[in-house]
């Protein structure tokens, strides 16, 4: 009787280290966890519309964008956002006087600059490039990549009257890999706002 339970237990041990050898290999062969699903883009229509007089620029931003004050804490009268909804995606207008002083000049731009630089900690890369647009505005822009807050920016000005800055900006926590279709998107509308540009001349503004 002795016998017959001894070869039971150990016919319990064998098929206990049988069953845990089988859950072990069955739980590490071919395994891979499922990414995280993202809800599907709504692109907006490319269809355009003309800014307000009351602005010292003038250019055309898409119909299903709305036009924003500023809300940052150190806003100034003629800065603006283009929001759009569908997107979660901003960009940001800010614009200065030069009043033809040179030294106001070099402080915008190297605001600028240092603004732009400020990507460096995060992105892959910054891509610089001078645009003339077919209204014959000169643009610098910067096209940053990687996990980046803001994957596009851009100044313009004339010189000696007008300076505005513009970045692009995605108020979500989606990674930018899996925005690269908005974010592509947004680029082309930042580049239509841009090759639209136009500065009024200061008594032509609605105050």
């Amino acid at each position: 009787m002795k016998v017959k339970k001894k070869k039971i237990k150990n016919a319990c041990f064998a098929l206990f280290i049988a069953t845990m050898g089988w859950l072990a290999s069955s739980c590490t062969t071919n395994y891979q966890p499922k990414p995280k699903g993202y809800n599907r883009l709504i692109l907006p229509e490319t269809k355009y519309q003309s800014l307000p007089d009351s602005l010292p620029y003038q250019f055309e931003y898409s119909t299903s964008a709305r036009l924003l004050r500023d809300t940052s804490w150190i806003n100034e009268k003629h800065w603006v956002e283009i929001y759009y909804p569908t997107l979660k995606a901003n960009i940001h207008i800010t614009y200065k006087r030069l009043l033809n002083k040179d030294a106001l000049l070099k402080e915008f731009l190297d605001d600028a600059y240092n603004l732009t630089s400020k990507q460096q900690i995060k992105a892959y890369g910054i891509d610089e490039v001078k645009v003339v647009t077919p209204l014959g505005k000169t643009a610098l822009i910067a096209e940053i990549s990687g996990e980046v807050p803001s994957q596009f920016q851009f100044t313009m000005t004339d010189s000696s009257k007008n300076f505005l800055r513009g970045a692009l900006y995605f108020n979500t926590k989606v990674q930018n890999d899996s925005l690269a279709p908005a974010i592509d998107f947004m680029k082309k509308e930042v580049m239509h706002l841009i090759n639209t540009l136009e500065w009024k001349k200061a008594n032509s503004v609605i105050r």
